[in-house]
């Protein structure tokens, strides 16, 4: 059974920080190095990758393909330039899933 690690995956200047906190970090300077990152994270035993906003808004199909498997769990987080507000909506939207009622 292999161990599980956690990523950090983004902006070079978003994600350079998370190192501190011991997890393994991905700076992106494309688009696409993300998206190419993000499946190579997935492939290789990752169970989170917090993933900045920033690319999230436009690796839709991606974090789709990803949204129901077991692993990675993909975190969306704020990059340098602050929140999108997408990250929060994807919670609100996974807990009216589970409770069936919008409580946020």
């Amino acid at each position: 059974m292999s161990e599980y690690r956690i990523a950090a995956l983004g902006d070079r200047d978003s994600v350079l920080g998370f190192r501190a906190l011991g997890l393994h970090v991905f700076p992106a300077d494309t688009l696409e190095e993300a998206r190419l990152t993000l499946h190579r994270l997935a492939r290789e035993d990752y169970a989170i990758v917090y993933l900045t906003e920033g690319y999230a808004k436009d690796l839709g199909a991606e974090l789709e393909k990803y949204k129901d498997a077991l692993t990675p769990a993909i975190i969306l987080i704020p990059g340098k330039e602050g929140s999108l507000g997408i990250g929060m909506s994807q919670v609100k939207t996974a807990v009216e899933r589970a409770v069936g009622a919008d409580i946020l």
